[in-house]
């Protein structure tokens, strides 16, 4: 791990503040993902800028009738927030699914929506990675890709983004907030927060320089089922192969967003008008376009199985 100096900030608008005037500098709270990259020397911050005494740490009604979640409520108190279990059942059983507890004590909801996208090839240093060293090359396409995109990657990168959470939370529209370092703030639809990698995938989310999650809103709830499945090699502590995130009307309408196939949570609202016809309608529109290898050419199938799941115990529900 290379040198660096470290502060702690008084405000949302401080913490950014002291970024902007600090090249090289990184906000840390929970780190569960920085603090790795950073014995790696991938993540090379010349300075940490510590945001745990923010007070952005608790869960509050939004207008609206939603709910406002801090950035730094850790996700175990997410997933155990009666109101989350009850309105948002969704994303409390995506969270158990991500990580350990002993992972999920500490890191924090902006920190989960912020991981970086990566596969094996970025952590090895000894492979080029356009993530790592943009215009270096991508090891990945043409190596192997058994855990890697199907959809919405690039000749650049094929990584997929390995949030959970982050997937639950496509599929109920959720809402960040951020703060820049001018004091500005504003509110990303989670549709627009994670980009696809095109040419720089290394830019991984539409934050400018230096802004600050501050928040995470829910809409009101939408009712309905909630499922959140995964479908990983071994049981726990792994990324998922794929995952269902969904949300189901009894009448067999709803919403549907998917892990494990793209380098950001993949939703595509117009194939959810298919979910009465069934899984393979759902899947064929959801996948449109879907280049996948000869190693995980089967996460297609696996959607479509795993959705039909997911639907079918709905129906056995309703």
């Amino acid at each position: 791990m290379r040198p660096f100096s470290y502060s702690r900030a008084r405000s949302p608008a401080e913490a950014a503040a002291q970024a902007a005037n600090m090249p090289g500098a990184k906000f840390i709270a929970g780190g569960t993902n920085l603090l790795d990259l950073m014995k790696l020397e991938i993540e090379t911050p010349t300075h940490l800028i510590d945001v745990n005494g923010l007070g952005l740490d608790t869960i509050e009604p939004a207008a609206g009738g939603g709910l406002r979640v801090g950035a730094l409520v850790r996700n175990t108190d997410l997933a155990a927030d009666s109101r989350i279990r009850k309105d948002y059942a969704v994303l409390a059983r995506a969270l158990l699914a991500g990580a350990s507890g002993q992972l999920r004590n500490v890191a924090t909801t902006a920190g989960n929506l912020m991981q970086r996208t990566r596969c094996p090839y970025f952590y090895d240093t000894q492979q080029a990675c356009n993530k790592r060293s943009p215009g270096s090359g991508c090891s990945a396409i043409g190596g192997f890709t058994r855990q890697l995109a199907v959809i919405g990657g690039s000749p650049s990168c094929i990584a997929t983004h390995p949030s959970d959470m982050a997937v639950a939370m496509r599929a109920l529209d959720a809402q960040i907030e951020t703060v820049r370092p001018d004091g500005t703030t504003r509110s990303i639809p989670i549709a627009d927060f994670h980009r696809l990698p095109a040419d720089t995938p290394n830019i991984e989310t539409t934050l400018s320089p230096n802004e600050l999650i501050t928040a995470v809103t829910l809409p009101a709830p939408q009712g309905g089922m909630h499922f959140y499945q995964k479908v990983r090699d071994r049981a726990s502590y792994a990324f998922a192969l794929i995952s269902v995130a969904a949300v189901i009307k009894s009448d067999g309408s709803g919403r549907v967003a998917v892990g494990g196939v793209a380098p950001r949570p993949w939703r595509v609202e117009g194939a959810e008008q298919a979910m009465p016809e069934g899984a393979k309608a759902v899947t064929r529109q959801l996948m449109e376009g879907a280049a996948p290898t000869h190693d995980n050419e089967f996460k297609l199938l696996l959607v479509e199985r795993t959705l039909s799941s997911v639907l079918s115990q709905a129906r056995t529900i309703a």
